[in-house]
């Protein structure tokens, strides 16, 4: 699982509450924790911020921009909460804050607006709630812009990404729901064309939209060369360490393979 869990860089916050870092994921995350806070002693949070088309004929404009956070607490919930954070924050320190904060706002308009017109033209109930689907199209993101990454048990992210659709498409398939899945469909089209406005999928050349800055590429060091570099690291860290020993106990507390060691190390280094 070491692929899972590389070393990550670091995006500025857009402000910090004490030494914790608030940025844009983050900010998401504790929205969607206070909601569940919210929904513990108001159980009725959830019919409250429900989106349902059919409910704005009613004036209940509101549910358009609250139904991310009309979900309830749950294990899953809550572990799912944590992959988009993870997997959320790794978008964000590639494509930074502002961007992050245009993608999400994408998939939550791509997410709406297709439900919308899929209801309005088959007269569907179909309704969104909670975070989970903007969860799963930010996972899918991640798996399209890493697809060789391993993930759970050295498995690539791209198999994972095929199986967890492909049970998906299944599951709706099974219970009929073909109008949720034509949503799916094309909110996924509509989230991959923002995402590529994001200055993510720069490699997808046939997503439309102008694509963001592509990400900086890494210049390759020849294995010979990082061998030498590493080589000369470790040489250094020895020497390092005899020339402590030096400093505290004298010369005479080396033993001769010390010393050998020590010249052998000298020579070396001047050698290049």
């Amino acid at each position: 699982m070491s692929g899972l869990f590389p070393h990550r860089e670091h995006t500025d916050p857009w402000f910090r509450i004490g030494r914790l870092e608030i940025t844009t994921v983050m900010f998401v995350v504790l929205a969607v924790v206070v909601s569940w806070l919210s929904w513990a002693f108001v159980q009725e949070w959830t019919q409250l911020l429900a989106y349902t088309p059919s409910l704005l004929a009613g004036g209940e404009i509101w549910r358009i921009f609250t139904w991310p956070f009309s979900g309830g607490l749950s294990f899953f919930g809550a572990l799912n909460l944590f992959f988009f954070w993870y997997f959320g924050t790794e978008l964000e320190n590639q494509i930074g804050r502002r961007r992050m904060a245009g993608l999400l706002l994408g998939i939550w308009g791509s997410l709406t607006v297709a439900f919308t017109l899929v209801a309005v033209v088959f007269s569907s109930n179909n309704y969104l709630i909670g975070i989970g689907l903007i969860e799963f199209l930010l996972l899918l993101l991640w798996i399209a812009e890493y697809p060789r990454r391993p993930l759970f048990f050295g498995i690539q992210a791209w198999v994972f990404g095929v199986v967890i659709v492909a049970i998906d498409v299944l599951l709706m398939i099974a219970d009929g729901d073909y109008v949720g899945l034509l949503s799916m469909v094309l909110a996924l089209v509509f989230v991959a064309v923002a995402a590529r406005r994001s200055g993510l999928l720069s490699e997808y050349a046939w997503i439309p939209g102008r694509p963001g800055a592509p990400r900086p590429k890494v210049a390759k060091v020849p294995r010979a060369q990082a061998k030498a570099s590493e080589r000369r690291a470790s040489d250094q860290e020895r020497m390092d360490q005899l020339l402590d020993q030096i400093s505290e106990h004298g010369l005479h507390s080396l033993s001769e393979a010390q010393r050998k060691e020590l010249k052998k190390l000298s020579d070396r280094r001047r050698q290049g």
